[in-house]
């Protein structure tokens, strides 16, 4: 599965020496000389192997707290909730120095941030050399997906960050129960991680160590499902197991075993004839994936429960049908715009045992950010620290200004809550099913102001696999590029392929070749985000729970649909549009607007399929000869 057995030569302490001269939870050899080593080479004081409970994590936190980098929330309005600040370098995916090291470059593909192996081990191994100085280090094992699923992975992450481990008590499967399941010779990904900054005989510590930028590496080496980080305390860059195991070193595990390992929310769908439905959907950021995966149906008598709102693993089962597990146990969301009208659940969700990272502190001991809804508060602490109090504008509104009158955001944009997915009030009951759940449809999707419908369902698999290659989102005035570009994230993978897109796309276009094609998925791909001069033409939220209908439809086998050159898409009045108020729009209006929306924009979609030739150009021969057919196909039937 992961690591390949190595030498433990350079190891003397062999599981049995060691556990005469120190008590420890595993007789695991590898990982035992594995861990030696590396403590040996960043020269940290002492070891520390977590056991995963609820003691270790209150004792983390408490520590945290008296270190400064938590600050307690109200516990009467926040109960088991802490808010820490990272350094202002250090707020995100760094994903110019997140690399794909590889033997070949070709292997890595043009997408990824390719690095010789050879070459980025021994400039990291230089700079793990006494990295952990003065500081702890963390062994956490960790199982992504239920301990004991035949679709979950177990890693190691070695770390000296606290926080991190906090936050990996929350987003994983910690501790003692974890190497149990290794027994003595199981295979584990090794994750190595280090905040790059040790501490010398009474030096007073950071809130928020990190190393600076041009020191900073995330680095994967899928040839042996390694993780090395350097540099970075953030979410993703830090937390081994989120994106650079469970999308990057996943995806190439996936592909040599014959599964899938996806940028995917999982949603539980509930007819009012009390029929269930799986419902897998990838989009890139900023498209409502969190949103979608614990909505509210506005459509009577349905009900959406959540499995999973980021990743999904996928393995097909005796019955030919794809299962999916969530591999998370957390959820680690984005704060800013989430709020009871974008996102109720998440709000409920987050009420308590949650970490919050660079939001905006209250006087109340309260979290604040832009698009929480709820008035601005009178004074706040923003995510640097810095006292804020808001001016009134000439429409009447609170606003946060600095010293040079220039708007200031409380909240990172990045900003971030870590919370149980337990603790969600719409998790299904499933959702740590071992088996995982049997898919029903896969949706795509995007940003799109323009040309794209509201939905349409690929005629065949190839079809399908051509629309997850076209995903993407148009640019808009937020964006430092030109307005009405699109950027391609096909399968909304692109910052998390573990190896060149035209291969990954290629695996997906095997999947047919591994089961009965009738069992695989149906396939989508949605649009909520269609403007016109009156603004959106649809109102998204949800509403969102009026296509969901339709595709349950589809997959029924029902559903009015047309048949078009670029899919099937609902007839106008296909939508189940009982009860939908759009406050900009006239109902004859939004009749209108449906029409709009179910209907293809020709010339539009001669330029779209231009520029999605375009994007498959810089793979040359790579790009699956089947999927160029598939567009030089769509582009006559344009012409008819």
């Amino acid at each position: 599965m992961a690591t390949k057995k190595t030498a433990t030569s350079a190891c003397k302490m062999t599981a049995k020496t060691a556990a005469k001269t120190t008590t420890l939870p595993t007789r695991h050899e590898e990982l035992i000389c594995w861990v030696k080593d590396f403590a040996k080479l960043t020269q940290a004081k002492n070891v520390v192997w977590c056991d995963g409970t609820k003691k270790e994590y209150n004792e983390m936190c408490d520590a945290l707290l008296k270190a400064g980098v938590f600050t307690k929330l109200n516990p009467k309005k926040r109960p088991g909730c802490f808010l820490a600040r990272s350094h202002w370098s250090d707020v995100a995916r760094v994903e110019d120095r997140t690399y794909i090291a590889c033997k070949k470059q070709e292997d890595a593909g043009p997408t990824c941030n390719w690095i010789d192996p050879t070459e980025l081990k021994k400039t990291m191994t230089g700079l793990y050399q006494g990295c952990m100085k003065g500081r702890t280090l963390y062994v956490i094992p960790f199982s992504m997906g239920p301990i004991g699923s035949p679709i979950a992975k177990i890693g190691v992450e070695l770390t000296d960050s606290p926080y991190v481990v906090v936050n990996m008590h929350i987003m994983t499967r910690v501790g003692t129960k974890v190497l149990k399941e290794l027994g003595t010779n199981g295979e584990f990904v090794k994750c190595l991680h280090s905040i790059g900054s040790p501490l010398k005989a009474g030096q007073k510590d950071s809130t928020w160590p990190c190393a600076p930028l041009e020191k900073k590496y995330i680095a994967h080496f899928p040839e042996t499902s390694e993780i090395w980080s350097f540099g970075s305390g953030y979410g993703g860059n830090a937390l081994l197991g989120k994106k650079c195991l469970a999308l990057r070193i996943a995806s190439n595990l996936a592909r040599r075993e014959g599964w899938l390992a996806e940028h995917m929310l999982i949603l539980k769908l509930t007819s009012p004839a009390k029929k269930v439905y799986y419902i897998c959907a990838a989009f890139p950021s900023a498209c409502g994936k969190t949103n979608l995966a614990m909505m509210e149906p506005r459509v009577p008598g349905w009900t959406v429960e959540t499995i999973g709102d980021d990743i999904s693993w996928m393995k097909i089962g005796a019955d030919g049908r794809l299962y999916a597990i969530n591999p998370e146990a957390g959820f680690f969301g984005v704060a800013p715009g989430t709020s009871m009208d974008s996102n109720p659940n998440a709000i409920r969700t987050i009420t308590k045992n949650t970490i919050f990272t660079n939001c905006g502190l209250t006087d109340d001991g309260d979290i604040w950010w832009e698009g929480m809804g709820v008035p601005a508060p009178d004074h706040v602490i923003d995510w640097k620290g810095v006292s804020r109090k808001p001016t009134v504008d000439a429409k009447g509104k609170k606003v946060f200004l600095d010293e040079k009158g220039e708007k200031v955001n409380i909240a990172h944009p990045n900003a971030r809550f870590t919370a149980p997915a337990a603790q969600c009030p719409v998790i299904a009951d499933e959702w740590e099913d071992p088996a995982g759940v049997p898919i029903d449809a896969f949706l795509f999707g995007g940003r799109r102001p323009t040309v794209i419908p509201l939905v349409n369902q690929a005629k065949d698999w190839t079809h399908a696999v051509f629309m997850g290659s076209a995903a993407g989102s148009e640019t808009t005035a937020a964006n430092l590029s030109a307005i009405g570009v699109v950027r391609r994230d096909p399968m909304a993978m692109l910052p998390f392929f573990g190896y060149n897109a035209a291969d990954y796309l290629l695996h997906w276009l095997t999947m047919p070749l591994r089961t009965n094609p009738e069992k695989l998925p149906k396939v989508f791909f949605t649009n909520w985000f269609r403007k016109d001069e009156k603004g959106f033409m649809w109102n998204g939220f949800g509403d969102n729970s009026r296509v969901l209908k339709w595709v349950c439809e589809r997959i029924d086998g029902k559903g009015k649909y047309q048949d078009t050159a670029i899919g099937f898409l609902p007839t106008a009045d296909a939508i189940d549009m009982t009860g939908y108020v759009d406050s900009s729009r006239t109902p004859a209006e939004v009749k209108a607007a449906m029409a709009t929306l179910t209907s293809v924009d020709k010339e539009g979609w001669k330029k779209e399929i231009a520029t999605v030739a375009d994007s498959y150009a810089q793979f040359g021969n790579k790009m699956p000869h089947v999927l160029k057919a598939k567009l030089a196909e769509i582009t006559a039937a344009l012409k008819k």
